[in-house]
């Protein structure tokens, strides 16, 4: 067994190319082996021309990180890839469980976490400035979370008044959980209260709608597991059609027009 396997868990960015981070394709380039989830195999093809891929449909990533343990075991470097960044929703934490589990020789297999441009702050720059203050993300498909514990997540969240972000919000199967969450959410909020929504973020469909949380049940149709939802919280504005949430610095209007 050759002794210089290693595993590098990748974030890619929220999905165009030019988020790759330079940390991250050098890394990529310097790997053997590629695995990945299809998807976003084909978001970084340009990069990976020539390497070798195991990749997978949804649903199939405890089998995507063994077999990346197994490349390294046998002396390869290993790129697992994740969108965004790997240790939000990604591949850090199963890959690091799953090695946890296995004795030697895999227990001795180096492991790095490459970080990545995360989706919510991808989002959160096509709005404006929503993100400003204190948040909290919240992915609210039950696949490994029950529904219930989401519920009060949401529920604490709203209560909190934090800015909520919202993950994997509804896909072919799973259509009722969204709007189960605007309604927990709507016991602590406004009406009026500013709702952005970003679909495909980067990506060469990207599309992005503000409404409010009213009627953030108008936009159903168009919202699916690509897409991040920002809600925001008390202070929440609109201003020039972008979302900001004031973190809190005195501004007093001036008369005298722009000083810088």
């Amino acid at each position: 067994m050759n002794n210089n396997g290693s595993i590098y868990i990748i974030g890619i960015g929220s999905g165009s190319i030019e988020h790759l981070t330079f940390k991250a394709k050098e890394t990529i380039l310097a790997c053997d082996v590629i695995v990945g989830y299809k998807t976003y195999i084909d978001l970084i093809s340009d990069v990976i021309k020539g390497k070798e891929i195991f990749s997978t449909g949804m649903t199939h990533e405890k089998e995507r990180c063994q077999k990346a343990i197994e490349f390294a075991v046998s002396g390869k470097k290993v790129a697992v890839i994740s969108s965004g960044d790997a240790g939000i929703y990604g591949m850090a934490g199963l890959v690091l469980e799953l090695k946890s589990h296995i004795p030697h020789p895999a227990s001795h297999i180096p492991v790095s976490i490459i970080p990545g441009v995360p989706a919510f702050c991808a989002a959160g720059a096509l709005l404006g400035a929503p993100l400003m203050n204190d948040f909290a993300s919240i992915s609210i498909s039950d696949i490994l979370t029950p529904w219930d514990t989401i519920k009060k997540r949401v529920g604490a969240a709203a209560r909190g008044d934090f800015v909520i972000v919202l993950y994997n919000p509804k896909s072919k199967k799973r259509v009722s959980q969204l709007d189960e969450a605007i309604n927990i959410i709507s016991n602590f909020r406004k009406d009026e209260t500013p709702v952005g929504i970003v679909r495909d973020a980067t990506r060469k469909d990207e599309e992005i709608r503000i409404t409010t949380l009213k009627d953030t049940s108008l936009h159903y149709d168009f919202i699916d597991m690509t897409t991040i939802l920002i809600i925001g919280n008390s202070t929440t504005f609109l201003s020039d059609g972008r979302m900001i949430t004031p973190r809190g610095y005195a501004i007093q209007p001036s008369s005298k027009g722009p000083t810088c």
